[in-house]
């Protein structure tokens, strides 16, 4: 697949980011394509795609054979053209929601409703889409979001997408933002090494899937009926916020400077919990709730340095007197990588780069990119650079000659992310990207912890979880905090390794001691630790986020999955170490 790094297995690919990826989950029937004028359409998977547009009549019975009626199929076509299939499917869907009685979703089979993974999965991804729930927003074309979900349509996008990037960005977003949101989501779909390749559905699945559809709509459209305050599953769960700033940035700094902690979670030991922003609904609400009913703090790196990274930190850290790392990291593209001014085209006005991956396009992509360029002596034409702007999007490729992208290098993703130079030197190219892309943004992190400096002026003593290559010890490091002791625990061993050279490297005083797994990690061998060097200061830790991000969206079982599941365990450590004395 295109996403395998150069030369690389891409089966060692891990899509844990993304997204990390302002990734979300997108319910995509097929791959998007983007058609290169004289040449033929390019699909989001990487191969080329020759299928033409179905006929009217075929397009007719394809929705007919779904159990909709020829006269609502003929009139959903007349209102958006026979191409633009998906429009047309969720207008059939709107207008068989508003002509159902109440009672229709009590035929719903309850064996057929989940069936399968893939149909469950199908109701997940469509759980949290408000532009379903309110009939007159639907059918009001005037309406701010239904204006920005045509613009996103008449762009090529389908309605899901936009509306779930509608949903997920906020209806404040631009344009652009938007754009790239859904780029990053149509990229995990289409690159995700560990999704199997999905057969079309049959009819009969399409029938079912349409009505659970409308089962959604109608309990949706009753919630709303339930008195002025509109009730919704949404209630008790953590909204992101717009802009992604948590309680104050270094250009802002000041936007709270107080916050009331429940008693529970008053420190000393202080403990910070990182993970990505974009989760399941309830997943927060859930962090929050086992870590002391303390709420997340929500911030996007890209206030920090020149790549977004949405991550929501639970901690109990004072916020009050927060400084950042001097000297301040490159905040724009260009500033990060003077010599390729020369080479960006004007029509490239990206000044930031997206969430820095776990992966890179390959040279099959950059070469097609460079073949969609070279026929043009001027700009190109505008779906032309449509093309090639959301490839640069969804790879955070730059331009480094005439018609020429590509990847970072990974000492480019280290400095960006606020490493040391060659601090992943010395492992495979496939595990450097890999760790880089799992690993705390140095700088944002750094802001968070900078208050610790004043209060232990002669050292800290840290329990650092999920340790990866050693983003939090690094931050404390590089803000002038002396580590004295510091039990890291990481179950991959080329991360250990990674952290272990970077303590000899950097004449570390105090002591590291490595351990391999958290769940083996229990109350005897913390108590161990404690009276040792007399207790921990602060215990840090960002557990996988594998079944939390749309990339992986067939198994995206939030905290009940395999690996995020282990979050628990970053609970249970941190409540052992508060009641443990020493």
């Amino acid at each position: 697949m295109d996403g395998n790094t150069s030369g690389e297995d891409g089966n060692d690919i891990d899509w844990s980011t993304e997204d990390e990826l302002e990734i979300e989950s997108f319910t995509l029937s097929s791959s998007s394509s983007l058609t290169v004028p004289g040449r033929e359409a390019i699909a989001g998977s990487g191969e080329a795609s020759s299928s033409q547009g179905p006929s009217n009549s075929k397009v007719v019975d394809h929705f007919v054979g779904m159990g909709f009626s020829g006269k609502m199929v003929a009139k959903a076509i007349q209102e958006h053209g026979e191409e633009n299939t998906d429009s047309i499917l969720e207008t059939l869907l709107t207008y068989s929601a508003l002509e159902s009685s109440p009672q229709e979703p009590q035929q719903v089979d309850c064996d057929d409703q989940f069936s399968s993974d893939s149909e469950a999965s199908f109701l997940d991804d469509f759980s949290d889409i408000d532009s379903y729930s309110d009939n007159e927003d639907i059918l009001n074309p005037t309406s701010e979001k239904n204006k920005k979900l045509l613009s996103l349509v008449n762009m090529g996008y389908t309605a899901e997408e936009a509306s779930i990037a509608i949903e997920r960005c906020g209806l404040d977003s631009t344009v652009v933002e938007l754009t790239d949101f859904i780029c990053a989501a149509q990229m995990a779909r289409a690159e995700d090494a560990h999704l199997p390749l999905e057969e079309k559905p049959r009819l009969n699945h399409a029938y079912k899937k349409r009505k659970l559809l409308q089962y959604e709509l109608l309990k949706k459209k009753k919630l709303m009926r339930l008195g002025n305050k509109t009730i919704d599953e949404d209630d008790e769960t953590v909204h992101l916020p717009n802009p992604m700033v948590g309680f104050g940035i270094p250009s802002e700094p000041c936007l709270k400077t107080h916050r009331n902690l429940p008693e529970a979670a008053l420190g000393p030991p202080y403990f910070y919990y990182e993970n990505v922003a974009l989760t399941p609904k309830g997943v927060w609400s859930t962090i929050s709730r086992f870590l002391y009913d303390v709420q997340p703090e929500f911030v996007d790196s890209k206030y920090f340095c020149a790549a977004a990274r949405k991550r929501g930190y639970v901690h109990n850290l004072p916020i009050e007197n927060r400084f950042p790392l001097i000297p301040l990291p490159p905040h724009t593209i260009h500033e990060a990588f003077p010599l390729i001014r020369k080479w960006w085209p004007s029509w490239d006005t990206r000044t930031k780069l997206n969430c820095l991956l776990t992966s890179i396009a390959s040279a099959k992509s950059t070469e097609r990119i460079r073949k969609a360029l070279e026929d043009y002596d001027g700009e190109p034409p505008l779906r032309v650079q449509k093309y090639v702007l959301d490839e640069c999007r969804k790879w955070n490729l730059v331009w480094v000659g005439r018609n020429k992208v590509a990847p970072l290098e990974p000492d480019e993703v280290e400095m960006l992310l606020g490493y040391p130079k060659n601090h992943t030197r010395g492992i495979s190219r496939t595990d450097r990207y890999k760790s880089l892309g799992n690993s705390f943004q140095i700088d944002t992190v750094a802001y968070h912890l900078s208050v610790l400096k004043e209060m232990f002026p002669n050292g800290i003593n840290l329990l650092s979880l999920f340790s990866g290559i050693g983003g939090a010890e690094i931050a404390l490091h590089r803000l002038g905090i002396r580590l004295k002791n510091v039990v890291s625990v990481e179950i991959s061993a080329v991360n250990r390794n990674v952290v272990r050279s970077w303590w000899e490297q950097t004449n570390q005083r105090g002591n590291l001691y490595d351990l391999d797994d958290v769940q083996q990690l229990n109350g005897d061998r913390l108590e161990h630790y404690m009276t040792l060097f007399g207790g921990f200061d602060l215990v840090v830790g960002g557990s996988p986020c594998n079944n939390l991000t749309g990339s992986n969206r067939l198994h995206r079982d939030g905290l009940e999955g395999k690996e995020s599941s282990l979050f628990y365990h970053y609970y249970r450590i941190l409540d052992l170490v508060r009641s443990i004395k020493t």
